[in-house]
């Protein structure tokens, strides 16, 4: 935790890919990551959290059937779009958008993660623009050598072998933005 704690990027395992992490509420940390994958910040990222407990204010005002929809996919490989009427997530995460895209994951090794943070993580895949997301750490590696993906730690584990990323959603219109 001492990496996040001083702004710095890890790469872990999530579902599917290698994901890239960082303190979404630490601007300096999150501009570098991005500029590691050569991403715009208008795109926005995810973030990815332990359990719904992590992200009460997210939760806040949604109604009964919003919140049924949220029960019933997770945890699990389902990102949704989330209101942020207070804007407690900043524009470097959210990009150009109003929502934000949550995911409680079903990982053991990523709610650690999360769990042992305190908080929810950014979470996105392990891969320079232009290049496939890494599958496992092996493959990471070799986006390492050949791309800028210089992470401060990598945690060691397997993802869950998910072919697919995430499917996200908007949870207001319900409307399927990626499909997983």
């Amino acid at each position: 935790m001492d990496t996040l704690a001083s702004g710095g990027v890890i790469a872990y395992p999530t579902e599917s890919v290698i994901g890239l992490g960082c303190d979404p509420f630490n601007q300096s940390a999150v501009q570098h990551l991005l500029r590691m994958k050569q991403r715009p910040e208008h795109k926005g990222l995810i973030l990815v959290a332990a359990n719904q407990a992590q992200i009460v204010p997210w939760l806040q005002g949604l109604t009964e059937e919003q919140r049924q929809r949220l029960d019933a996919s997770w945890p699990g490989p389902v990102t949704w779009l989330l209101p942020d009427p207070q804007n407690w997530v900043p524009s470097w995460v959210k990009g150009d958008h109003q929502a934000v895209a949550i995911r409680v994951s079903a990982h053991p090794l990523v709610r650690a993660l999360c769990l042992a943070w305190g908080g929810p993580l950014v979470s996105t895949s392990a891969n320079a623009a232009g290049w496939p997301p890494a599958k496992s750490m092996l493959s990471f590696q070799h986006h390492q050598m050949r791309t800028r993906l210089a992470v401060d730690y990598a945690v060691p584990g397997a993802t869950q072998g998910l072919k697919k990323p995430s499917e996200i959603r908007d949870l207001i219109s319900g409307q399927r933005i990626r499909a997983g």
